[in-house]
């Protein structure tokens, strides 16, 4: 499986509605069917469903996919541990502008803190990057502490798609480059994939018509880290974000 983040990194509607704070933009199919991407939402504060979603974080928490930066400024303003990750330069300025913390990464990059992280989140459709759940799965896996919690949103049906996709405004050729592989997962599509590698369903539920599910690493064990603590993590604000910036670890 190979992903393209440079495609969507480079993306410029992309970069240009997160400037604006508002859309439109869209993922296209190649067969044209156009899915809305909810900017606006994305680009104010975290609402009531996004701090329902962080009262339930364990320890550290990795934003894979963090965009321009609402949950992590969320957990920096309650004074936890938290990194946001994405490809696009932009996303990551205006995440570290708002005060959180965020590096320019690819989830498959190497990564700051791989196997120490409490919770990872996988918001506004992140459960489709690199176009291969099973793939993700596992490399979420590897990111966690012993039992550490993923977090994932869900489609708002049963639907398991692999697809390529661009990112488009209305203004786009239907002939604009830029396609990279893509995932839509609803929550019983998410646990089918999940159980034979061991994941354990620990809860699902839906907030504002939004579905998320939550899972347990299948590495779980006695040294598990206690629920709702800090792991030892530290992680410094990139005021430059490129792909060679590190988060020390201590």
């Amino acid at each position: 499986m190979t992903t393209s983040p440079a495609a969507w990194a480079g993306a410029d509607p992309y970069a240009t509605a997160l400037r604006a704070g508002r859309g439109p933009l869209f993922l296209r199919r190649t067969d044209g069917w156009l899915l809305p991407l909810d900017v606006e939402r994305w680009c104010a504060h975290a609402d009531p469903v996004d701090l329902d979603v962080l009262d339930r974080c364990e320890g550290a928490v990795l934003d894979v996919g963090c965009g321009p930066g609402r949950l992590v400024a969320a957990l920096a303003a309650r004074g936890r541990t938290g990194l946001g990750i994405d490809v696009s330069e932009t996303a990551v300025h205006s995440a570290v502008g708002l005060g959180g913390e965020a590096l320019r990464r690819s989830v498959f990059d190497p990564l700051p803190g791989e196997g120490l992280w409490g919770t990872v989140l996988l918001m506004d459709g992140s459960i489709g990057i690199g176009g291969d759940p099973r793939v993700l799965l596992d490399r979420v896996a590897a990111l966690l502490c012993p039992g550490g919690l993923l977090i994932a949103e869900t489609a708002a049906v049963d639907i398991d798609e692999r697809v390529e996709v661009q990112v488009v405004d209305v203004f786009d050729s239907p002939g604009s480059d830029g396609t990279f592989p893509w995932a839509r997962l609803g929550t019983p599509a998410l646990l089918r994939l999940a159980r034979p590698k061991r994941w354990t369903s620990v809860g699902q539920w839906i907030s504002g018509g939004r579905c998320f599910a939550a899972l347990r690493s299948r590495r779980a064990s006695s040294s598990a880290e206690p629920a709702k603590s800090t792991a030892v993590i530290s992680s410094h604000r990139v005021r430059k974000p490129s792909g060679d910036s590190p988060v020390p670890i201590r």
